[in-house]
C-alpha cells in the first residue's frame, strides 16, 4: 500500500496556486524525486520549473473567476452524450498507462479498478498504452472505454490495436499525436517500441481501418485541430499530455479558438491538463469543452484505496461541478456560458 503523507504531499504540489507556482519558477533546479511507487520515471511528476507546462497551467486556471447569477437557478443535470451514449457526468477517467506494474502489491490491479469505478459511476473510460494481451483482460467486464494508441514506427501495428479495441467492444479509439517527439529532438522510444512521426496521410489511414469514431488526442493548436477534422476524425483531446512540452501553452487558452473553428463540424471536444477539482472541470466545460478528462485528479485516490477511492473522489468532483452549475444558472451540461468566467 502507498505511503498516504507522500500521495498527499503531490496532491497538493499538484493543486499550488498562482503564489507559489511563482515561488517555484524562482527557484534553483533541484533534482526531481518522484512519491510515487513503482519504477523511477513510471509516472512522471512536475518539474515546478519555467518550463513546466504543467506550472503555467495550474496558475492559468486559479486565475479564472466566476461569478454568480443564483436568480432562477435551478440543480443542474449532469448527464452528458458522448459519442451517441449516455452518461451521468461529463467527467471521464483519462488514458492512463502501466499503473498494474507500480505497486508493491502485485495483487492488486488499478487498470482493471479504475476500469471497474468508472462502469460503477456510468462515465467514460479511457485506456493508454498497454500490451494487446493487457488490454484484452482489462476490459473483460468493462463499461464503455475509449482505447488510445500510440503513434508507433510500425503502422501494423497501429491498425492491429485499434481493431482490437473495436473487436473488444470499444466505443472509440484513438491516438496519442502529442507523443510523437521524445528527448533531444528524436522521435520517442517507449517500452522499448519506437514512435514514429504522423503524416496527414497517415492519420486518414487510421480513422478508415476503424468504424468506430476516432478521437485525436494531444492537439494544442487551431491548426492541429483543423488537421484532424481534416482527416475525418470524430474528437479531438484538447491536451499536451501532462506537460510534455517544454512552455507549452495551457489548453483552456487555445479552446475557445478550437472550439470556434470546429463550430458546425459536430466533433467532440475533449480538455485534460491540471484539472484536479469540479472547480477546474467547469471552467473548462465552461469554454467549450463537451467533457473532460480526469487523470492526475483521482491517482492518489486510486493508488491508495483502489476503486472505493476513485469512486468517492469521483462522487466528491461531481458535487463541486454541481456547486458551481448552480451557482451560476447552469441547469445542464448543455447549458454552459462562457460569459459567466473573468480573467484575473
Amino acid at each position: 500500500m502507498c505511503n498516504k503523507k507522500k500521495i498527499d504531499a503531490v496532491s497538493d504540489v499538484l493543486e499550488a496556486d498562482t503564489s507559489s507556482a511563482a515561488s517555484m519558477m524562482k527557484k534553483e533546479p533541484e533534482e526531481v524525486k518522484s512519491p510515487w511507487p513503482g519504477p523511477k520515471g513510471m509516472i512522471p511528476v512536475t518539474s515546478g520549473q519555467a518550463d513546466d507546462a504543467n506550472v503555467h497551467n495550474r496558475a492559468y486556471l486559479d486565475n479564472i473567476l466566476v461569478e454568480m447569477r443564483v436568480i432562477d437557478a435551478v440543480e443542474p443535470d449532469l448527464t452528458t452524450t458522448i459519442f451517441g451514449k449516455k452518461y451521468d457526468s461529463p467527467l471521464t477517467l483519462a488514458a492512463l498507462s502501466h499503473l498494474n506494474k507500480v505497486l508493491p502489491d502485485k495483487s492488486r490491479k488499478p487498470m482493471q479498478e479504475k476500469v471497474a469505478a468508472a462502469k460503477k459511476m456510468k462515465i467514460l473510460n479511457w485506456i493508454g498504452m498497454e500490451s494487446n494481451a493487457d488490454y484484452r483482460e482489462m476490459v473483460k467486464d468493462a463499461g464503455d472505454t475509449v482505447r488510445i494508441v500510440k503513434p508507433y514506427a510500425d503502422h501494423d501495428q497501429i491498425i492491429g490495436e485499434l481493431r482490437l479495441a473495436e473487436e473488444l467492444g470499444a466505443v472509440a479509439v484513438g491516438m496519442d499525436i502529442d507523443h510523437v517527439p521524445g528527448e533531444k529532438g528524436k522521435y520517442d522510444v517507449v517500452d522499448g517500441i519506437p514512435l514514429g512521426p504522423i503524416t496527414f496521410n497517415d492519420l486518414q489511414k487510421y480513422v478508415k481501418a476503424t468504424n468506430l469514431p476516432f478521437v485525436v488526442k494531444g492537439v494544442l493548436s487551431v491548426r492541429d485541430a483543423v488537421k484532424a477534422r481534416g482527416a475525418g476524425a470524430s474528437a479531438i483531446v484538447v491536451s499536451h499530455h501532462r506537460g510534455r512540452i517544454p512552455f507549452g501553452v495551457q489548453p483552456l487558452k487555445v479552446l475557445p479558438e478550437i472550439k470556434k473553428v470546429l463550430a458546425g463540424s459536430h466533433m467532440t471536444i475533449f480538455v485534460d491538463g491540471s484539472l484536479m477539482t469540479g472547480f477546474d472541470a467547469y471552467k473548462a466545460l465552461a469554454l467549450g469543452a463537451d467533457a473532460v478528462l480526469i487523470g492526475r485528479g483521482i491517482l492518489p485516490e486510486l493508488l491508495n484505496d483502489g476503486q472505493k477511492g476513485v469512486e468517492d473522489k469521483l462522487v466528491k468532483l461531481n458535487e463541486q461541478l454541481s456547486q458551481m452549475m448552480l451557482y451560476t444558472g447552469i441547469k445542464d451540461t448543455k447549458s454552459f456560458d462562457p460569459t459567466v468566467l473573468h480573467f484575473n
